[in-house]
C-alpha cells in the first residue's frame, strides 16, 4: 500500500492518538488545542499533495481520486478553521476540553474516510465514526444555572441520527439484496437492469433519505435548530459547515447508481428541495436567537443544494459541490465572529449585535460579508452559487423548482439583511469591546476573501468539481 494515498487520514489518526494521550493528564487543554490545529493543517497540506493521486486501498473498498481528495481538502480546511478560531472553548467544561479536541479529530477522520468509501460496509463504519464523535461533542457544553439545554439537544441529535441510520441501512439492505454486491461499481450496472422494479427506486430513495440527515434536508431536518442552539458555538460551527460537505459527496455517489432519466428520484429530490427551502426560510424569519436562525438557514440552503442534485447531471452535481463549499466558507466566517463576540460562549440574540461595527469594524465586516453571501447578493459566492444551481435546474426543465427557489432567495434576503441592519444601524448595545487577535483576524480575512473570490472567479472550482464527478463514471 502506498502510504501517500492514505496520508491525510494517517495524520488525523496520529493527531487523535496524541490528543488521547494528552487527555490522560489534567490541565493540558492548550496543548491539545495546538496538536489539533497542527494535525488539521498537516492533513490539509497532505490533501493538497495528494490531489493528483489515484489508487484503491483495502480490497478496493477505498478509492483515492480527484473526487475524494477534493472533498477531503475542503473537510480538512474546515477542521483547521474551527480548530484555530475555536481554540479557547469558552463554553466547554475545563476538564472536558482535551476530550473535546479528540472527538473533533475523530469526527473529521470519519468524514475524510466517508468520501473515499466506495463500498457500503466501509461507508457505514465511516459514517458512524463521524456521527458518534459529533454526538459526544454536543453535551460537553458547560451547564448554566438551571439550564441543561445541551443535554436535550444531544438527545435529539442521537435519536434523529439513529433513526436516519436505520433508514439508510434498510435502503442498503435492499441494494445488496438486489445487486448481490456492496460495491458501488457493481451496484450501478445491476440496478440499471432492475430499474423498472419499484424495489430499486425504493432502495436508492431510502438510502438518500438516511443521508438527508447529514445535510439537514427535509424531511430529516428537525434536529438542526435545536442542536445549533444547544451546542457550544465551536461545536455548532463545525456541525453547521463541515459534515455538509461530506454529505453531498456521498449523495452524489448514490445518485450515480440511479437511472438519470427516471423521474421518481427527481420528484423525491424536488419535494425535499421545496420543503427545505420554504420551511427553513419562513421559520427563520421569526427567530431571535442567532444560532437558531442559522439552523433554519442551513435547512434552507440544503434545499438549494438539492436543486443541483435533482438535475441528476454532471453539471448539476458540480454546481452542488461548488455551492456547498461556498456555504462552508460563509458559515465559518459567521461563526468565527460569533465565537469571538459571545461573552463566555453564551447564545447571542440578534439584537446583541447592535453597534458591532463600533466595537470591532473588522468583525462587523466579516459577519456582514457572510450574511450578504448567505442572502445571495453579488459579488459574493452565494449569488453565483445559486445562479449556477438555478441555471442547471432550468436546463433540466425544472422550471417550477427554479421559480420557487427564486422566491425563497427573496425571502431569505430579509432576515440576513436584518442582521446587517442591527450591526451597522442600531445603537451599540451592552457587548464589551470586541478585539480579534492576530490569528483570528488573519483567518477571518482569509474566509472573507474566499467568499468574495469564489463569487468573482468561480470557474476554477466549478470546473474542478465537474471534472471530479466526471471521473467517477
Amino acid at each position: 500500500m502506498r502510504l501517500i494515498l492514505f496520508a491525510p487520514e494517517l495524520l488525523l489518526i496520529l493527531g487523535s492518538l496524541t490528543v488521547f494521550v494528552i487527555a490522560l493528564g489534567s490541565g493540558r487543554d492548550r496543548l491539545a488545542a495546538r496538536v489539533t490545529a497542527v494535525s488539521a493543517l498537516a492533513a490539509t497540506t497532505a490533501c493538497i499533495a495528494t490531489l493528483g493521486q489515484q489508487g484503491d486501498l483495502f480490497f478496493h473498498a477505498y478509492r483515492i481520486d480527484l473526487f475524494s481528495q477534493l472533498f477531503k481538502l475542503f473537510i480538512a480546511a474546515g477542521l483547521a478553521s474551527v480548530a484555530l478560531f475555536g481554540r479557547w472553548l469558552r463554553d466547554i467544561r475545563d476538564d472536558a476540553r482535551p476530550e473535546y479536541f479528540l472527538f473533533l479529530l475523530l469526527g473529521s477522520l470519519g468524514l475524510l474516510m466517508l468520501v473515499s468509501c466506495v463500498e457500503l460496509i466501509s461507508l457505514t463504519v465511516s459514517l458512524e465514526l463521524s456521527s458518534c464523535a459529533l454526538y459526544l461533542l454536543v453535551p460537553l457544553r458547560r451547564e448554566g444555572p438551571g439550564l441543561r439545554m445541551q443535554m436535550e439537544s444531544a438527545a435529539k441529535y442521537v435519536m434523529f441520527g439513529v433513526a436516519a441510520t436505520g433508514v439508510l441501512l434498510f435502503g442498503m439492505s435492499y441494494l445488496f439484496g438486489m445487486t448481490g454486491s456492496t460495491y458501488f461499481v457493481d451496484m450501478a450496472p445491476a440496478l440499471a437492469s432492475h430499474w423498472t422494479d419499484p424495489a430499486a427506486v425504493a432502495a436508492v430513495s431510502l438510502a438518500l433519505l438516511g443521508l438527508f440527515f447529514k445535510l439537514a434536508a427535509f424531511p430529516m431536518h428537525l434536529w438542526a435548530p435545536d442542536v445549533y442552539q444547544g451546542a457550544s458555538d465551536e461545536t455548532t460551527a463545525f456541525v453547521a459547515a463541515v459534515p455538509k460537505v461530506a454529505a453531498v459527496a456521498v449523495l452524489i455517489r448514490f445518485l450515480l447508481c440511479a437511472d438519470p432519466s427516471d423521474g421518481r428520484l427527481t420528484l423525491l429530490l424536488t419535494v425535499s428541495s421545496i420543503g427545505s427551502m420554504f420551511l427553513g426560510n419562513l421559520v427563520a424569519l421569526v427567530q431571535k436567537d442567532l444560532k437558531r436562525m442559522l439552523g433554519y438557514s442551513t435547512i434552507a440552503h440544503a434545499g438549494y443544494v438539492m436543486l443541483g442534485l435533482a438535475t441528476m447531471r454532471e453539471g448539476g452535481y458540480g454546481a452542488a459541490i461548488f455551492y456547498i463549499v461556498g456555504f462552508m466558507a460563509m458559515n465559518l466566517a459567521a461563526f468565527l465572529v460569533i465565537c469571538r463576540v459571545s461573552p463566555e460562549g453564551r447564545n447571542l440574540l440578534i439584537h446583541d449585535l447592535a453597534g458591532l461595527h463600533s466595537h470591532s469594524p473588522l468583525a462587523a465586516l466579516i459577519l456582514a460579508g457572510s450574511m450578504f453571501a448567505l442572502a445571495g447578493i453579488p459579488p459574493f459566492v452565494g449569488f453565483i452559487g445559486k445562479f449556477r444551481l438555478m441555471a442547471e435546474a432550468l436546463d433540466r426543465g425544472l422550471v417550477t423548482l427554479v421559480v420557487l427557489a427564486a422566491v425563497n432567495t427573496a425571502i431569505g434576503v430579509y432576515y440576513y439583511l436584518n442582521v446587517v441592519r442591527v450591526i451597522y444601524f442600531e445603537e451599540a448595545g451592552a457587548l464589551p469591546a470586541v478585539r480579534l487577535d492576530r490569528l483570528e483576524a488573519v483567518l477571518g480575512v482569509v474566509l472573507f476573501l474566499a467568499v468574495v473570490v469564489l463569487g468573482i472567479l468561480p470557474a476554477p472550482l466549478l470546473d474542478a468539481a465537474v471534472a471530479a464527478v466526471r471521473g467517477l463514471k
